[in-house]
């Protein structure tokens, strides 16, 4: 049996079982949620929705779609602005198609929480993880601190001279070690890639400023 629900301003044909992505949810993986809004049950059409119908789905986890880059250029203005977006998605394993008001079968209350080990597994498991922790904060701020390139020795050339890169963004690329303009005309794609992980730039702002570096590292 299969149904149509409503959720995030769309429509999905689900089955028991099934998996996807879909406009973010509130609550956090193993949650149970339901969907009132049930346009279609096998052949039955609601006007618009079905009374007493609905779907239970659980969330798997909390995550984000692709980057999808936006690009606007201004003829004759020297203007350009790209700006990056990823949009909010929760996953779901739909777990019941339910009809007629019957009440779901599985709540969260049925799955084994992390209160109910043993209290000697949960000792155990403390007396385990003081040492580890110690270390751990040392760790992060250390993986934390390392800039992302190293810094060529010398004065620093004046990045805001690429188009683009304004006070702050020239900070930014200084603490990540990116100091010159040879230093960005020399980015390869992986360095690129590396950049937009980690720093609030997109790939198509940095292939332009490598592009304007390239040209003022001539003179």
């Amino acid at each position: 049996m299969f149904a149509v629900i409503k959720t995030g301003g769309k429509q999905y044909r689900v089955a028991a079982n099934d998996q996807f992505t879909i406009e973010r949810l509130p609550g956090e993986a193993g949650d149970l949620v339901t969907f009132k809004e049930v346009l279609m049950v096998g052949s039955t059409i609601g006007a618009p929705f079905i009374e007493g119908a609905s779907v239970t789905a659980e969330i798997v986890e909390q995550t984000r779609g692709k980057k999808v880059i936006s690009f606007k250029k201004r003829r004759r203005q020297n203007s350009k602005r790209t700006r990056g977006h990823r949009q909010d998605l929760t996953m779901i394993r739909v777990a019941e198609i339910l009809t007629d008001g019957a009440a779901p079968t599985k709540t969260k209350a049925d799955r084994p929480t992390r209160a109910a080990k043993p209290a000697a597994a949960a000792a155990d498991e403390t007396s385990a993880k003081p040492a580890a922790k110690a270390k751990a904060p040392a760790a992060d701020a250390t993986a934390s601190a390392a800039p992302l390139f190293t810094a060529p020795g010398g004065d620093n050339d004046k990045l805001t001279k690429i188009k683009g890169i304004g006070p702050v963004a020239e900070k930014q690329l200084n603490e990540q070690g990116i100091t010159t303009y040879a230093q960005i005309a020399a980015l390869t794609d992986e360095d690129v890639a590396r950049i937009d992980a980690n720093m609030p730039f997109s790939t198509a702002q940095i292939e332009d400023w490598r592009g304007q570096a390239q040209e003022l590292a001539k003179n």
